[in-house]
This record gives structure tokens, C-alpha cells and sequence, in this order.
């Protein structure tokens, strides 16, 4: 059976000499835009059937936040019984906030109540709002209570940059086992990996880039886990396209931790320093005339 991309790249009119890239991101859109039509009916109020239209120069930069979990999935859960999916939805609807704050920035979310998306369509939501930015926020737990610390993750295609990478990707792409099969297998399948190869390398370093962005505002405010950013396969920073990071804001299986994250301040100062981040990526980007994707 021919496959579409295939038909897409080879009938489809190009600009004269079109850039490698150009070429690549136009597949991915339509890539997406086929992959929306196939699972709009499951979640229509996320995705939509058609690739998204190109941004104008002057538009906003939409960072989509994603908080991890959410519905029949708890994620982690702490020694007092707080809840991972309930903590990380009130800190990404506070680094919503301070975005906010900034006139040439749009936050949006992947899920702003207690539901369950499939890693899947977290992905595809945000190629959908043409988002420029990825990041998803959790606060994982770990074998050991005594685990603690902040950190920030990127993708890789070659492996688990450590042992703890490598234990918190398998546990975070376990995540719709929770809810069967169907949405581990659509995970497994949602995109092309001859594609994803063309593009990922500038997207892992832009992504690596915006980690580092991140980290250096968590620093001050909670100490971390590790001091650069950790590489593993997770499937939910698996855009082609746009730089993912997602963000380990501490342990709640940490007594200390846990306790931390019950409270407003800290939430608020966790919320503060990723926002913070994500300016400073831009502001880089702008300063060395790039753009981020």
C-alpha cells in the first residue's frame, strides 16, 4: 500500500529549490494533519482534522504546557497521599500566569481539568495549537524516598543519558497502560520514524538549549536533581519539531518534598522559575536571530 507521505512528497507542488527543511515540516504537517483525522473522533475538543496553517511573522510565541497525567491515571503518589496529577495541573496553571505577564507569549494547556490524554495526542495537541515550545511538568517518585531534587529531561534516539533517565522514561511512557493497550500501541505508532530522523537532531539541541534555560532558573529556587539536562526516550517530548523538555519539579515519594509541594509558595516559585526559563530561551533565540524551530 503506498503510503501518503510518500504520495504527499512526490505530487505535491514545492516552491522552487525549497530548503531541506521546508520540505521535512511540510510532510510533518501533513503527517499530523493525517494522524488528527484518524483520532478526532476518540478526542474531538483536542485535535483537528487538518494540519495547521502557517503562523504569520508576528505572532505570538504559544508555549503548550502540558501537566502530566491526569483522570484514572494519579501518576505519583506521596507518603501523605497527594497526588501527582492534581500538583503538577496547579503548577502549570501558574506558569500560564506568569507567561502571562508577557505581551509577545501565549500559554496554553494540554489539559486543564482532571482527564486522562494518551501521551500520544499530548504531542499532537501541540502541533495542532503550533506551538513553539513543549514542556511537560511532573513530580515523579522514585524506589527510594530519599530521591530528591529538581530536573529537566530532553529526548534521545541513543539512549538513556543515565540510569535514573532511563528508570523515569520507562515509567512515564508507562503511563497509558493505566487506561490498555490501545493507547500504549497508538503510541508506539503515531509517527513516522524515517521522518522523525530528518529533523530531530536540530530539535534535540534546541530542546537541550531550552533545559538549560530551565535548569539555571530552577537552581536558585530548589535544588536539583542533576545539574545538566538528562536525555532518555520519552514518548511525550517525541515532536519532530518542536523543542520538548519535560521538567521533574521534585520527588513527591520525598517526605521533605512532598511536603513542599502541598504548599502555594513553593508551587509558585517551582511555576516562577520554569516561566522564567522559557523567556530566557526566547530571549536567546532573539538575541542570535534563530528561531527555535
Amino acid at each position: 500500500m503506498l503510503n501518503p507521505l510518500n504520495k504527499f512528497l512526490q505530487f505535491t507542488p514545492m516552491p522552487a529549490s525549497p530548503s531541506r527543511r521546508t520540505l521535512l515540516i511540510s510532510g510533518l504537517g501533513l503527517a499530523f494533519g493525517l494522524f488528527g483525522a484518524r483520532t478526532a473522533a476518540a478526542q474531538p475538543h483536542h485535535v483537528t482534522k487538518t494540519a495547521p496553517a502557517p503562523k504569520p511573522a508576528n505572532a505570538k510565541k504559544i508555549v503548550m504546557l502540558d501537566p502530566g497525567h491526569g483522570g484514572i491515571d494519579s501518576g505519583a503518589v506521596g507518603h501523605e497521599g497527594s497526588e501527582e496529577k492534581h500538583i503538577v495541573l496547579e503548577i502549570a496553571n501558574s506558569v500560564r500566569r506568569c507567561l502571562a505577564e508577557h505581551d509577545h507569549i501565549e500559554a496554553r494547556l494540554t489539559r486543564d481539568a482532571d482527564h486522562f490524554i494518551p501521551l500520544y495526542q499530548r504531542v499532537e495537541i501541540a502541533h495542532q495549537h503550533q506551538a513553539d515550545l513543549f514542556v511537560s511538568i511532573h513530580a515523579d517518585g522514585f524506589t527510594s524516598p530519599s530521591a530528591s531534587g529538581a530536573s529537566v529531561f530532553a529526548l534521545s534516539n541513543r539512549g538513556a543519558s543515565s540510569a535514573m533517565a532511563r528508570y523515569m522514561s520507562k515509567k512515564e511512557n508507562d503511563a497509558d497502560k493505566v487506561a490498555g493497550g490501545k493507547y500504549a500501541a497508538e503510541d508506539n505508532n503515531y509517527l513516522q520514524q524515517v521522518l522523525f530522523d530528518l529533523v530531530q537532531t536540530d530539535t534535540i539541541k534546541n530542546s537541550l538549549t531550552l533545559g538549560h534555560h530551565v535548569l539555571e532558573k530552577l537552581r536558585p529556587v530548589h535544588h536539583l536533581h542533576s545539574q545538566t539536562t538528562e536525555q532518555a526516550a520519552f514518548a511525550v517530548l517525541k515532536s519532530p519539531s518542536i523543542p520538548s523538555v519535560l521538567v521533574e519539579t521534585s520527588f513527591i515519594t520525598n517526605h521533605t518534598e512532598e511536603q513542599l509541594l502541598s504548599t502555594p509558595r513553593f508551587r509558585q516559585e517551582i511555576a516562577q522559575a520554569i516561566a522564567d526559563g522559557i523567556v530566557s530561551f526566547f530571549h536567546y533565540f532573539d538575541s542570535h536571530e534563530r528561531k527555535p524551530r
